[in-house]
């Protein structure tokens, strides 16, 4: 009976060692004594390479910095990257690449909010840490994942604040134009529960698709609707075009964008018209454009490191996400497993960046959108402003 019982009872044993062990040793995947292994992924190429690409160059050179200085506890900072072509099976593909190939200890970016929903799940699973810092779908992050958690402001914080801003800007006919695929929809549902919670009454509610190639009837649907403040849903190309075709019929309401046409000197080229950018404005982030004297410094980096790069807001997205990262490292210790991080992480209260706009505040386990600040961008005397 004894001999029966342990032939029984072994494999059971043995398969409980293992899987303690297998998660102790997820606990430090991607450490070592003298490196922590970070993995980023999102688009190299194509329109939303500002998301990936030019986000994770930001990343890159706050890592380069802290390594000059010796590193986190001991420790330099290797940042890994894959492309993930913003779409879903990319994005999937490269966090499997990432967490079982690299065995990198976290994750930093996710830059298209379409994929890096699809990649949630596997994230989740994996239990990898994961700083998200461009996609901005509330989805990502809610509900709560133990994991997950976001640098960048969230749809439907920049949804509210649209309409706040025009109504602070006196705004009495307001109206919107959207995209109506899932990255539009993310803004557009929060934003009509506001309105409604508001009681406001749009003049106008009108679909541009990502493709336009003209926005002339909607330009004429808004100026015959009297609007006097337009509410952007739209990538920065239909949003280009919309400007321009309202400018062409003399149409020129208060435009209200958001954080995805941040970098009004690129959307000032894609409209083409002098003066067109004198109502608009653009929810951001991020405080500084990345040639304002007050970040000289990190400007200086992004150039040593990458000429060829022309310096855009969207490398800030980077540089904020991997402060809030260092700063999580700095607090987990030197005994670091991914839940002191997570706990350290979790805990970040009024930190501020060189980047972001406001305080990261991360509110766990309850609330892991970590920045509720939107600030405001203008294009005025051919220059980047801040709005107060």
């Amino acid at each position: 009976m004894k001999r029966l019982l342990h032939t029984l009872l072994l494999p059971a044993a043995l398969f409980a060692w293992s899987a303690s062990a297998q998660a102790q040793d997820a606990q430090t995947q991607g450490i070592t004594d003298t490196e922590v292994k970070v993995g980023a992924f999102g688009p190299f190429g194509g329109p939303a390479y500002l998301f990936g690409k030019i986000a994770m160059n930001g990343i890159e050179v706050v890592f380069d910095k802290v390594n000059a200085e010796g590193g986190i506890n001991g420790r330099k900072l290797v940042l890994i990257r894959e492309d993930d072509s913003c779409r879903a099976e990319g994005a999937i593909a490269a966090v499997k690449k990432l967490v079982y190939d690299e065995k990198v200890f976290a994750l930093i970016g996710g830059a298209c909010s379409n994929s890096t929903l699809a990649a949630r799940a596997e994230i989740e699973k994996a239990g990898v840490p994961f700083i998200l810092n461009s996609a901005t779908s509330d989805a990502i992050t809610t509900p709560v994942a133990r994991n997950i958690f976001t640098s960048q402001i969230t749809a439907s914080v920049e949804s509210r604040a649209q309409v706040d801003f025009a109504i602070a800007r006196g705004a009495k006919k307001i109206a919107v134009v959207a995209m109506k695929d899932a990255w539009g929809m993310s803004r557009y549902t929060p934003l009509m529960k506001y309105l409604d919670e508001k009681g406001i009454k749009l003049v106008a509610n009108l679909e541009l698709s990502p493709d336009a190639s003209d926005a002339t009837p909607q330009a004429l649907q808004l100026k015959a609707a009297g609007a006097d403040a337009v509410i952007l849903l739209l990538y920065p190309k239909p949003a280009a075009i919309m400007v321009r075709d309202a400018t062409k019929l003399a149409f020129d309401p208060i435009w209200i964008g958001q954080s995805t046409i941040n970098d009004l000197k690129a959307f000032n080229a894609q409209v083409g018209m002098p003066g067109a950018l004198k109502n608009f404005a653009s929810i951001t982030s991020t405080k500084f454009d990345p040639s304002d004297p007050a970040i000289a410094a990190w400007n200086d980096r992004l150039k040593a490191r990458f000429p060829n790069d022309e310096i855009s807001p969207f490398n800030m997205y980077g540089l904020g996400s991997a402060q809030v990262f260092v700063e999580a490292l700095k607090l987990a210790g030197r005994d670091l497993t991914r839940d002191k991080f997570l706990a350290a992480l979790g805990q970040l209260k009024n930190f501020k960046s060189d980047a972001y706009f406001g305080p990261i505040t991360c509110n766990a386990p309850t609330d892991h959108q970590c920045n509720r600040t939107p600030g405001w961008f203008a294009w005025k005397d051919d220059k980047l402003v801040t709005l107060d």
